[in-house]
């Protein structure tokens, strides 16, 4: 290859690197623009595996080649192309690259373009025949295969890795039941079962009397380990089935050859050992959970192979986290044995062993506990202590401790209730209905049998025992097993639950000896059997929470995770019901607990928050008497000037957020007189004092107003337009819009929504809410800078800064062209902003520009989905039928210039919309009075450019008078329906009550837990539909909150609009006759008056 491009393009990848800016954007560009020569990805390959080059240079290559295959591979799907555009000459030199390279980070960028070529040809399109046999080709002469091998064993293997990823996961979700692919059973058949001799040859090398083996063949062995797993993780191949008792049997091995002494060196092999041992556990997890035709037989080994695993629990906390991981997983595959058929018989022999050697010393403290209590409270309570409050003390995936799956496994044993008991044979053979069922229901389970008892053994500590070591660890484990016996205890009566918390749990709280961890694991254990409780224990349990709560640091020992284990207990503990006599003390401790610790601050807000919802109406009473202390509390943590906004007070915006809206809520469905209450007018004018006062300083403090600019975190926009739009319906006079500086805080919340672009993370639409007030507010009181925005006053710059209403505009233009979850949220908007009545003259500049904007990105969202007729249909041409009645000439330039005939286009969408072949159809009288004067504005412009006779005139004419009759029907319709509605208002309440209560009782009769099958034919439905355009993305719940504002346009009459069309233009309009005779005597009928005009010829 000529060394002239390759020359230049490392030039260019060198400048990308370089400190000035203007240099990155002009190597940018250029490269950009050579990317499009075919030789191009051939100069990156050339590049990136060059022996002795610049090894930034080499990385910046592989990447840059990364990233432009999956460009042009995306644009190739977005296309439906039949082919990728990946030459054959190019696929063949990255493979070559790919066995060749030698630097791990190159080899893993190739992988990652090999694999994006792998997913487009041979998974989606089944194309590239030759890729099998040449990876099959290389491992044969690869070094470790072949002493003269010039290639890398572990390079093609990961090849083969890669090749092999896609197939971990079902490919077809449109399948209840998908076959295996035929391309995973070539690979099986071709490389996988010939690799397997070499691997058995490898692994029993390794697990020889010596132990270890050179790291090149540790590698393979672990690959090969990941790719049997890739292949099973879903399907089972034929090739391997066969195979699986000797695959077994050297994973066995394998896993035998582990030590869980705490001598063990962990150089690099045994690293890599320790991995595969995981990767073998992962295999028979899921050979026994997901094919077990073929496992049950393989059930014995693998159970004996456990069971030798788990005798090392006891050393747990000596254990690195590798090696924890192991005996975590062993713990999982006993779980999972005891799940299926024969699992009784073969784990219920060792049940006392595991109880006992493997479950109880994994739960019990140690070191580790200690001291990660004290280093790392947060680490501690996601690993020990989880429960509902976010993210701050939930498990996690990446959590996996031997603890969470010894807490597991003890949850199955204290569910099973082995096989049901032979019955003699001189038994008689007749028994009533039900009774076998009663007799199931009666067998006693492992819980009651060996759990509980064995657990029992163990005192509770007291001053007696208080300074005994090994009594409050053992305890520890106590209580943590307690905690996953929930499935158990919900089976049992609450009298169970209740006795085992008074006897057991609840001395830990009145103790005169504080037990700080097991206070914590007990908080926990109340949250997670909460709903096992007797409704007469809520309070004496909510009591010691409560205190649990406010306690302190004892000495030098930290009551952190105390604190929150005991949130996260009352959070559950209402949420199942139980509600305290009075609820201001606990809302009072909750913030008066809030302090200078940020962790902790946040588990107390999402507990306030779980208690204004729950609590609803009996806590949105006592809010007024909280706002200002909790907002203070929030106030305190935002930072001056630009500094990114820390997790505390994004949480404290979303509990106020709830708490605003608990509060508006209340209020609604109390219909609260409030201007003669003079109560809630106090509460109402508090709480937007005090939140006006947060958002003052957020957004108008002068460090913030010195910089010029305000910058919240994206997910608290749509918490802080909440508490805006609070402040705005409290709003009783002028004067309050003064105090509260609303016309100000309108100005800096409009700014931020129009750059907001963080849909992606959140879709919580309560901006358009807020938007929506804003407008009402504006329309009642007059709002400065709302329709046009003075030019700041010097020494700022006089730079035209967008008003109000532009800004809005801006953020609905972005919703309707980026997002369909919030498409007809946003096009409400715009009926809703173009029909102001106070547009004054000097705004009308303002009002076109919102026209083109929303004309603009409606058009550019319905060219899109016009394919095929949709809901998302009906938002989108009202929403350009508004833009129309306005500026219609504007409107057809715009549609021009988007895409040639776009103007008929839309107007003849408009016009099929309108009749009642359209399916999704109007409903709304409103929307369908907008269609008739959208279509006779249409057909004005038709006629005035001269083309009377065209089929859109005839088309947009014939549907005018349809939607004409419709609408007529509709308003003669509601004037009827006004006169009844009154006499059967009484006799339909009563008519719904019953029909709830009959739907109460048949769901209780029809409830029933879905199989594995359904689900599985339940979502290959949904995928078929998903694909067949029946279900269209949007929020389609809100449609029926989203009619549509016509304002202004209201005032007109849009029969005489009709009327005076028809007057004016009948005689041309009838001309053709292609309108159907039946339509024009529809219409006539509905309007007789316009017969004249509409001769019947």
């Amino acid at each position: 290859m000529e060394r002239g491009p390759i020359d230049e393009i490392a030039g260019l990848l060198n400048d990308t690197v370089s400190n000035d800016a203007d240099k990155v954007h002009a190597a940018t560009g250029s490269l950009d623009r050579l990317s499009l020569l075919p030789r191009f990805p051939f100069c990156l390959l050339s590049l990136a595996t060059g022996e002795g080059e610049n090894q930034g240079q080499q990385i910046a290559a592989a990447t840059y080649l990364k990233n432009l295959t999956r460009k042009n591979l995306n644009a190739a799907a977005a296309h439906d192309a039949p082919y990728s555009k990946v030459s054959n000459d190019f696929k063949d030199q990255l493979m070559c690259a790919l066995l060749s390279v030698q630097q791990p980070l190159i080899l893993k960028l190739l992988v990652e373009s090999f694999r994006e070529i792998v997913i487009a040809e041979f998974v989606n399109l089944n194309n590239w025949p030759q890729l099998v046999p040449q990876l099959r080709s290389a491992i044969q002469i690869s070094n470790l295969f072949d002493h003269d091998g010039t290639t890398s064993t572990i390079n093609a293997l990961v090849a083969l890795q890669s090749l092999l990823t896609p197939f971990q996961y079902f490919l077809n979700p449109k399948l209840a039941k998908e076959p295996v692919p035929p391309q995973l059973e070539k690979i099986s058949e071709e490389i996988l079962v010939p690799l397997l001799g070499a691997f058995h040859s490898f692994s029993q090398e390794a697990v020889s009397i010596h132990g270890r083996t050179d790291l090149e063949k540790e590698k393979a062995i672990l690959i090969v380990c990941k790719c049997l797993y890739l292949s099973v993780r879903s399907h089972m191949p034929a090739a391997l089935a066969p195979l699986l008792p000797t695959i077994c049997h050297d994973l066995i091995g394998i896993l035998g050859s582990l030590s869980f002494n705490d001598v063990v060196i962990l150089d690099d092999k045994y690293l890599l050992r320790l991995k595969s041992g995981k990767r073998s556990l992962l295999i028979f997890r899921t050979l026994i959970s997901r094919h077990r035709k073929y496992s049950d037989k393989l059930m014995t080994d693998i159970m004996n192979c456990v069971l030798n695993l788990v005798r090392y629990c006891a050393n747990i906390s000596k254990l690195d986290n590798a090696s924890e991981r192991i005996i975590s997983l062993a713990l999982d595959v006993v779980a999972h044995i005891l799940e299926t058929g024969p699992g009784w018989r073969l784990v219920s022999p060792h049940f006392l062993f595991l109880l006992e050697s493997a479950i109880f010393p994994v739960l019990i403290l140690n070191e580790k506990d200690i001291a990660e209590w004290e280093e790392d409270g947060e680490e501690y309570i996601r690993k020990n202590l989880p429960s509902e409050l976010e993210d701050v003390s939930g498990w996690r995936e990446d959590l996996f401790t031997a603890r969470k799956s010894a807490i597991n496994l003890l949850g199955v044993i204290s569910m099973s209730k082995g096989p049901p008991v032979g019955i003699s044979n001189n038994a008689p053979s007749k028994r009533k209905k039900g009774e076998k069922n009663k007799k199931s229901s009666q067998r006693s389970s492992m819980g009651e049998l060996l759990v509980l008892p064995f657990l029992s053994k163990f005192p509770i500590p007291s001053e007696a025992n208080a300074f005994e070591g090994r009594v409050l660890k053992e305890y520890f484990g106590v209580l943590m097993a307690y905690g996953g016996l929930q499935d158990f205890l919900r089976e049992q009566k609450p009298e169970y639950s209740k006795t085992l918390v008074c006897n057991r749990l609840l001395p830990l709280y009145s103790s005169s000896t504080s037990f700080p961890h097991l206070i914590a694991s007990a908080n926990w254990v109340l949250g997670e059997i909460a709903s096992c409780l007797p409704e007469d224990m809520g309070g004496i349990v909510y009591s010691s929470l409560l205190m649990a709560l406010a306690m302190p640091d004892v000495e030098d020992t930290s009551c952190y995770p105390v604190r929150v284990s005991a949130a996260g207990a009352i959070s559950q503990l209402l949420e199942n019901g139980y509600f305290p006599p009075d609820w201001l003390p606990l809302l009072k401790a909750v913030i008066g607990r809030m302090g200078d610790e940020d962790e902790e601050n946040i588990v107390l807000l999402q507990l306030l928050s779980s208690v204004v919802e729950v609590g609803d109406e009996q806590v949105a009473l006592l809010i007024p008497d909280i706002i200002s202390s909790l907002v203070g509390k929030i106030s305190m943590r935002i930072p001056s000037g630009a500094e990114p906004w820390p997790q505390v007070v994004e949480q404290g915006f979303e509990t106020l957020a709830v708490i605003s809206q608990t509060w508006h809520n209340f209020m609604l469905e109390e219909e609260v007189e409030t201007e003669s209450n003079e109560k809630f007018v106090g509460g109402q004018a508090l709480m937007a004092k005090a939140l006006s006062e947060l958002l003052q300083q957020a957004w108008l403090s002068s460090s913030n107003q010195l910089e010029g600019k305000v910058s919240l975190p994206e997910s608290c926009i749509d918490k802080s337009s909440n508490l805006l739009r609070f402040i705005i319906v409290s709003v009783c006079g002028s004067d309050a819009i003064q105090e509260l500086k609303i016309a100000e805080l309108v100005l800096v919340w409009a700014d931020l929504i129009g750059e907001w672009h963080a849909w992606e993370e959140t879709e919580d639409l309560s901006v358009f809410d807020c938007i929506k007030e804003a407008v009402s507010l504006h329309c009642k009181y007059g709002l400065i800078n709302f329709l046009s925005r003075r030019v700041p006053s010097p020494p700022a710059p006089p730079v035209p800064q967008p008003s109000i209403i532009e800004s809005i505009g801006a953020f609905v233009s972005q919703a309707i062209l980026q997002y369909p979850s919030a498409t007809w949220r946003a096009c409400s908007c715009v009926h809703m902003l173009l029909n102001l009545p106070n547009y004054s003259p000097e705004a009308q500049g303002a009002k076109q520009s919102l026209v083109i904007a929303f004309s603009q990105a409606a058009y550019s969202h319905l060219k899109n989905i016009r394919n095929k007729p949709c809901s998302l249909w009906k938002p989108l041409l009202l929403a350009l039928s508004s833009c129309y009645l306005y500026y219609p000439d504007t409107v057809e330039r715009i549609l021009q210039k988007i895409e040639d005939g776009g103007f008929a286009i839309w107007a003849s969408a408009l016009a099929f919309s309108s009749t009642r072949s359209f399916e999704p159809g109007f409903s709304d009288e409103s929307e369908i009075k907008l269609i008739v004067m959208s279509l006779a504005k249409v057909m004005e412009q038709l006629l005035g450019a001269g083309n009377p006779n065209g089929s859109l005139l005839q088309e947009c004419f014939a549907s005018l008078m349809e939607a004409s009759v419709r609408l007529k029907e509709m308003q003669e319709a509601e004037g009827e329906d006004s006169d009844d509605n009154g006499e059967s208002e009484d006799d339909n309440d009563d008519d719904d009550e019953e029909e709830e209560d009959d739907d109460d009782d048949d769901d209780e009769d029809s409830e029933h837990e879905e199989t594995q099958e359904e689900f599985l034919e339940r979502y290959a439905k949904a995928a078929l539909d998903l694909e067949n355009g029946m279900v269209e993305e949007g929020d389609v719940a809100d449609q029926e909150n989203c009619a549509i504002e016509l304002g202004c346009l209201e005032k007109i009459d849009e029969f005489g609009v009709v009327s005076s069309l028809i007057e004016r233009y009948g005689h041309v309009l009838i001309q053709g006759g292609q309108i159907p005779s039946e339509t024009i005597s529809t219409f006539l009928t509905s309007f007789p008056h316009c017969a004249f005009f509409l001769p019947s010829s």
